[in-house]
């Protein structure tokens, strides 16, 4: 039985992502959420999830000593980063000042101009960010298998990565500014918007990182 380890640190819509992953596993896959690092670091899977402010993060996974298991497993395994599980791979944000983050990537996590309007109606742009959005993939991946050019996800957030390496970029979309919305390097791939809300979009890219083997 193959385990797929949602990261549970208290933060983060836990039962819909692991209901959503449940829904499009395979038969032989076993979903757990969990806070234990031993089963975190055993699991053919990581899925790290979050919402909410990146400095109460960044906290807990300090308390529960969740830090170094999350670094060893990016590159290691299959993993995947949803909203905060992107911000937190940068190695900064405007947040609070400025929080550090996990340091995986460089770059930093920044947030929507406040003065920032819609193109075509000039209205200005609520911040936090939140609706559907269209998503426009960068290159090919296999977590896009199945997924058009420009489907609609779901997003809820008021701040966006900014990585200085461009070649990691997976997918952008524009709200007031353009912005990636998607990383992906070697076995990892993470998100701003919340597949596990995103309806068909996103459960098809749920099922292809349940039987992704963390090649590209």
């Amino acid at each position: 039985m193959q385990r797929i380890a949602v990261v549970d640190y208290g933060m983060g819509n836990l039962r819909s992502v692991a209901k959503a992953l449940d829904r499009v596993s395979a038969e032989n896959q076993e979903i757990i959420v969990t806070a234990d690092a031993g089963i975190i670091a055993d699991a053919e899977r990581v899925v790290f999830p979050g919402q909410g402010a990146i400095r109460d993060c960044m906290r807990e996974l300090e308390r529960l000593e969740l830090a170094p298991v999350l670094r060893q497993s990016i590159g290691e395994k299959p993993f995947l980063g949803i909203c905060l599980g992107l911000q937190a791979l940068m190695e900064s944000s405007q947040e609070h000042a400025e929080t550090r983050g996990l340091g995986i990537l460089a770059g930093d996590v920044r947030r929507f101009p406040g003065d920032a309007r819609d193109p075509v109606s000039g209205e200005r742009l609520k911040v936090p960010h939140m609706g559907w959005n269209t998503v426009t993939p960068v290159g090919d991946h296999p977590l896009w298998h199945g997924i058009g050019p420009d489907e609609r996800f779901y997003f809820v957030h008021s701040y966006y990565v900014v990585p200085e390496d461009q070649d990691v970029v997976a997918a952008r979309t524009r709200y007031g500014v353009e912005f990636c919305c998607a990383a992906a390097f070697g076995s990892t791939f993470a998100v701003q918007f919340h597949p596990e809300k995103s309806q068909r979009p996103g459960l098809a890219l749920l099922s292809n990182f349940c039987a992704w083997n963390g090649e590209v």
